[in-house]
């Protein structure tokens, strides 16, 4: 997706790694569990609309360790990995550790506002529909972490190249960024027919993200740093 290359530190971060060894974990726990204990660890965990029975306070955070399938947390954890230790490289393990954690809630809570308003009702997951008897909404995923850290990337390194795979043409991180948050505010809008993305929450998780780096970058201004 990029040709990015970081020269900061040839050692691989560490909240990195435990992010994905985690996210790997519960995703694992997630195929194996239902059948072995009859726990459904999705269910469980998964972000549930906050007047549902099923609904519980800390699944706004467990929720973004929670995937619908091996391709869901294949292209997650390939974003993470790709555009996340450059800037926990130059963050530092713990402010890079609240953005992503700051990110994946904020995208949640956008979320739960869109089910409120009924923009957005349709049954889904950030990259793949789960749905239990087509009744309740259940969202799973990192995805809007995975966003605000795309969002980060292109303002800390505005002029790096990227690219899609299936559109190999080089564009920089500052152009990149906004023209794909236009398509998701685009296909959110839109509500296509059997499109089973939260497109509002990726961009909740840009949005958070965004915010709290204007919030750091004022901190530092007055000198007075965040951590």
């Amino acid at each position: 997706m990029t040709d990015y290359k970081s020269s900061i530190s040839p050692s691989f971060p560490p909240v990195i790694l435990n992010l994905l060894v985690i996210n790997f974990l519960f995703w694992l726990a997630s195929v194996v569990l239902p059948g072995a204990a009859n726990i459904d660890v999705n269910t469980a965990l998964g972000l549930h609309y906050w007047q549902s029975k099923d609904f519980h306070a800390y699944q706004l955070l467990t929720y973004m360790f929670q995937h619908a399938s091996f391709d869901h947390i294949f292209f997650n954890m390939f974003g993470l990995f790709m555009f996340g230790p450059v800037l926990e490289q130059v963050w530092g393990s713990k402010r890079f550790l609240f953005f992503y954690i700051f990110t994946g809630i904020g995208a949640a809570l956008t979320q739960e506002v869109m089910w409120s308003l009924s923009i957005y009702p349709q049954i889904g997951s950030f990259a793949t529909n789960i749905t239990f008897g087509g009744i309740e909404p259940l969202t799973v995923g990192a995805s809007g972490a995975i966003f605000g850290i795309l969002l980060a990337f292109a303002m800390v390194f505005p002029d790096a190249k990227m690219m899609l795979l299936f559109l190999p043409i080089p564009i920089k991180a500052k152009y990149f960024v906004p023209v794909y948050a236009l398509i998701e505010l685009f296909m959110g809008v839109a509500s296509f027919s059997g499109d089973n993305v939260a497109h509002f929450a990726h961009l909740g998780g840009a949005l958070f993200g965004l915010i709290l780096i204007l919030v750091w970058k004022r901190s530092a201004r007055n000198r007075n740093n965040f951590f």
